[in-house]
């Protein structure tokens, strides 16, 4: 699949911008604060309906105007797909095929983005919620059913955390509610769990061979859930659901104690194994970036095995953060089959053969100029 257009209209700093893409590489150049993340921000607000940059969507609409526009093109499967996202004060409102979409489960996964940028760096080292945030984007463009179990667990979570809060502060008494939110969430919980097994164990099959090459052969990637209750890959659903609902019986007078919730898919994390070392805790800077490269790398290859054909590739300033031999694996592994989007601030370290075959832009003030 490529992006064959792209139109916004009072997009952060950018009021009206209209441009056709190259189907292999786009190569954006422009100094800091011009416009070239937000160019890139968009296409990633296009494919997820949200920003990775800010959870506060007003920031994404230009100064003093009332609504932000990201309109695109898309060729998937042969055919051509057009694809809105409209933000305002009310609200936003997606449409595929000229259709609005009620439900965002309904809207992603018409655009598959992988997007690497240098805080994508931090996968590996970073908190718990930057690997979570992670699994829930990726798994979410695959199996968009995936994002309604999210938002509805989302939802209880913080109704039931509002219900153990006022527990704790005995400005209620109502464990009857509790017991109804809490066999609601187990059954959301389940499903997120077991989902999250097999993308992990999908991820990993494609990036320990990817980590192997870029290593010389010498290190060795394994990528562990890490839940928190006692649960593996081999349970069925309905045995996962089951342990959830013991465990919280057990805990339920400590979460009104601590007035939250304890357990759950919002508190679980992922491990990154290299040679059997965890590589978060003991690993090089050197190996951290190259499991997050592979991760990333493998993160395309598993995209393109679930939905049949290649997402697009977003390279948001993350070259400048890699060694040459990194980067060059990098360019090699998406050359020629991935249409890949470039930010950067020069040109210079981007090897002639991957320029040869690249569509310059050039962005300034919010403008953009071949």
């Amino acid at each position: 699949m490529h992006i064959d257009q792209l139109q916004l209209k009072n997009f952060r700093n950018i009021e009206k911008l209209s441009v056709s893409f190259d189907d292999k590489i786009n190569i954006i150049i422009g100094e800091n604060a011009q416009g070239k993340t937000n160019l890139m921000e968009a296409i990633y607000v296009l494919a997820f309906t949200k920003s990775h940059r800010t959870p506060r969507e007003k920031e994404l609409i230009r100064w003093e105007q009332e609504y932000a526009r990201i309109e695109g093109r898309l060729t998937k499967r042969g055919q051509s797909i057009p694809l809105e996202i409209i933000l305002s004060a009310k609200g936003k409102r997606a449409k595929l095929n000229w259709q609005e979409q009620k439900k965002l489960s309904d809207y992603i996964g018409g655009l598959n983005v992988v997007m690497f940028a240098p805080e994508h760096l931090s996968l590996v080292k970073g908190e718990p919620k930057i690997r979570r945030h992670f699994i829930d984007m990726e798994l979410g463009q695959i199996q968009p059913a995936y994002v309604y179990h999210l938002g509805q667990y989302q939802k209880i979570l913080r109704q039931r955390n509002h219900l153990l809060k006022q527990l704790q502060r005995r400005e209620t008494q109502d464990t009857t509610t509790l017991h109804v939110l809490t066999d609601q969430i187990v059954q959301h919980a389940a499903t997120l769990v077991e989902r999250r097994f097999v993308f992990l164990d999908l991820l990993r099959q494609w990036a320990a061979p990817i980590h192997e090459g870029i290593s010389n052969g010498s290190e060795q990637l394994t990528i562990r859930y890490a839940p928190t209750v006692d649960v593996s890959e081999w349970m069925t659903k309905a045995k996962l659901a089951d342990i959830y609902a013991n465990k919280f019986r057990e805990l339920q007078a400590k979460e009104i104690e601590r007035g939250t919730t304890l357990i759950g898919p919002h508190r679980d994390d992922v491990h990154f194994h290299v040679n059997a070392k965890n590589v978060q805790t003991y690993g090089s800077q050197g190996q951290q970036r190259t499991t997050a490269l592979s991760v990333k790398l493998a993160e395309i290859e598993l995209i393109c095995h679930e939905v049949g054909e290649y997402p697009v590739l977003i390279l948001d300033d993350v070259l400048s953060e890699l060694d040459d031999f990194r980067q060059s694996h990098l360019l090699n592994t998406i050359r020629g089959k991935v249409q890949t989007f470039v930010s950067t601030t020069t040109i210079d370290g981007i090897d002639e053969q991957t320029l040869e075959q690249a569509q310059l832009f050039h962005v300034s003030g919010g403008t953009i100029n071949t």
